[in-house]
């Protein structure tokens, strides 16, 4: 790759920049809520299958 002076690059990277489309705030929020459910969701299958596995093993240690 061939080497860019530092005046280039900062002009490369400002035209980068440009280009992102930035969400809106209903977007943001949207989204922010989704991850917010479905963490609550994971969480507790999660947990529920580390309570099945935690007593799997518990008794199977009683059997030994």
């Amino acid at each position: 790759m061939a080497k860019v002076n530092p005046g280039e690059f900062i002009r490369q990277v400002r035209t980068e920049a440009g280009k992102v489309v930035w969400p809106t705030r209903e977007e943001t929020i949207r989204t922010a809520i989704f991850v917010f459910i479905m963490m609550v969701i994971l969480s507790l299958f999660f947990l529920g299958i580390d309570t099945v596995f935690g007593a799997i093993v518990s008794w199977l240690l009683t059997l030994a």
